[in-house]
């Protein structure tokens, strides 16, 4: 037979108050995520193409290798389908060292302004050909840089101000996220049902 006793007890059980929810984090209350857009927000387009370049993260020398054989491939190209057109190989050039700067990680930037003027230097050689061996193709080597300069000298400069802007926009990136995890408190705020006050008063 059940006691009365054990039946108020089972039912002060059943209905005891549900374990409440620590209260949001100071400062994080009703705001979106920093990750997320807001609402009705359009990101520059610059702004895109450097978030899509982020997955593509290839070390400083594996860039310069790819963007060599690139050029070199591209000047076999220019002989056979333009019989060496200098411009053709500068118009490719410039957008080699723009493929070149977004596509190298951030912690080698630096990278990729050195490994332009390279990679030009290397491509020219099909470009150049010439006659009487290793020096006659020296020779030649050096008067097309010479008067091709132009285009090496606004690659170079594309790859600088590339990189330039991935690394400042690395800078803020780093520095909004040091400010968001200072703005963080260590401990969220108790709940006052779990204060030692409410403890003390509920044993009494």
């Amino acid at each position: 037979m059940e006691q009365p006793g054990a039946r108020i007890s089972q039912h002060k059980v059943r209905r005891a108050a549900p374990v409440p929810r620590p209260a949001a984090p100071v400062g994080q209350g009703g705001r979106p995520p920093a990750g997320r857009a807001r609402a009705g927000h359009t990101p520059h387009p610059v702004a895109r193409a450097l978030r899509r370049t982020q997955d593509l993260r290839l070390t400083g020398l594996g860039n310069g290798l790819l963007t060599t054989l690139a050029m070199l491939g591209i000047g076999e190209l220019d002989v056979l389908l333009a019989h060496g057109s200098p411009p053709l190989y500068g118009v490719f050039f410039v957008l080699c060292c723009a493929a070149c700067a977004l596509c190298v990680r951030p912690a080698e930037l630096v990278a990729a302004p050195v490994a332009v003027p390279i990679a030009f230097a290397v491509g020219a050689l099909p470009v150049v050909g010439g006659a009487g061996g290793l020096t006659g193709r020296a020779m030649g080597l050096v008067s097309f840089l010479s008067l091709q300069a132009a285009w090496l000298y606004a690659g170079t400069l594309l790859a600088t101000l590339i990189t330039f802007v991935r690394r400042v926009a690395l800078v803020r990136r780093r520095r909004l996220a040091r400010s968001q995890q200072r703005r963080r408190p260590s401990r969220p705020p108790r709940s006052p049902r779990c204060s030692p006050a409410e403890q003390a008063r509920s044993r009494r």
